[in-house]
């Protein structure tokens, strides 16, 4: 790992290491350091882990409860712990931990033994999960514990506004994808605080000075648009800003990915991976599969299963002698149909 590497993780995940060495260490698996000696990322691992439970809770504590200002000046909270429990492991389990390094780019770095590079552990969702939480523990380490790095850091990892009202828009995660799936590239972004004046940038979308409060501006820049401009309270929310407005010059200027766009090319084989990939962007609702067996009259086991999506007026089925390649076909017959006629 050398120093451009350092320069583009620590711009990707908004901190700046006072110990590069840190940073290298998170990404080092153990394969790596039984090959080569010295230390791994696993107990930075550990701490990671339990530093984003802790940053977690205090989020959703922020998001949803306060002080009562009645005669007893007791804490509440809108949901109670069930709900926030159910939340909770939403924001901190493998898939979504998994989907944020990958999205980000940062499993590319992973320093890894010969083992791991021949079975490419690098696309593994567990490996992924670990690397988010080795790089807390080393940011948690490095910053001494500074809860308000931590929470910026992870924020700006995670976005759980975005994954806790999952029904709005993630303008952030969609200025991502179309920089991606455009250029191959993530967004170019920097951040500034701002101690009490600014200065405007001409050619900017969404120019305008930051209210009193909001202490942070970041700065966007895909190819093809012009840079964005955003602030807020937070690291996070001044992203969410300047993502916005790329976002909403995209969509008046029909710029925007179309369903079309996702997939290269139907497969059969990948045909089940492909639709949920599509429903996970926020197309439709994640499929579903009925399966049942049957014998055919030389009492064959034959397995009919049936494709079906809550916001498509049809289902797909298919029969075959193995369940997993009627499931194949069914969702075949279904990622074909959306594609010539969804529209989200």
């Amino acid at each position: 790992m050398d120093r451009n590497d350092i320069s583009a993780i620590q711009k990707i995940i908004g901190y700046e290491f006072h110990n590069s060495d840190l940073l290298q260490q998170a990404f080092i698996r153990r394969s790596y350091s039984k090959e080569k000696g010295g230390e791994n990322n696993e107990v930075l691992e550990f701490i990671g882990d339990k530093v984003l439970d802790l940053i977690v809770v205090k989020i959703l504590s922020e998001e949803f409860g306060s002080i009562t200002s009645g005669d007893f000046h007791e804490f509440a909270s809108e949901y109670q712990e069930n709900k926030l429990t159910e939340i909770k492991k939403r924001l901190v389990e493998k898939d979504t931990l998994a989907n944020c390094i990958d999205d980000l780019g940062l499993a590319d770095y992973l320093i890894m033994g010969e083992g791991d590079r021949k079975n490419h552990v690098e696309n593994s969702p567990s490996v992924m999960e670990d690397l988010f939480e080795a790089i807390l523990g080393a940011v948690a380490i490095d910053s001494n514990y500074d809860l308000k790095v931590l929470q910026d850091v992870i924020e700006l990892m995670l976005n759980p506004e975005a994954l806790i009202f999952d029904n709005e828009i993630n303008y952030i995660q969609e200025v991502q994808d179309w920089s991606l799936r455009r250029t191959g590239e993530l967004p170019e972004r920097e951040f500034k605080e701002n101690y009490g004046f600014y200065t405007m940038s001409p050619g900017l979308l969404n120019p305008h000075a930051p209210m009193m409060n909001e202490k942070f501006t970041c700065y966007v820049q895909v190819d093809g648009v012009k840079k964005a401009v955003g602030h807020g309270t937070s690291k996070v929310k001044a992203h969410e800003e300047a993502a916005k407005a790329i976002y909403d010059y995209l969509d008046e200027n029909n710029m925007l990915c179309t369903i079309q766009d996702e997939i290269d090319e139907p497969s059969l084989n990948m045909a089940i991976n492909q639709l949920e990939t599509l429903a996970r962007r926020g197309y439709f609702s994640l499929p579903e599969y009925v399966a049942e067996e049957h014998h055919d009259e030389n009492g064959n086991p034959v397995w009919h299963v049936e494709c079906y999506i809550e916001e498509v007026e049809y289902y797909f089925d298919a029969e075959s002698s193995s369940k997993k390649q009627a499931k194949k076909e069914s969702a075949l017959d279904m990622l074909n149909y959306v594609l010539e006629n969804y529209e989200k």
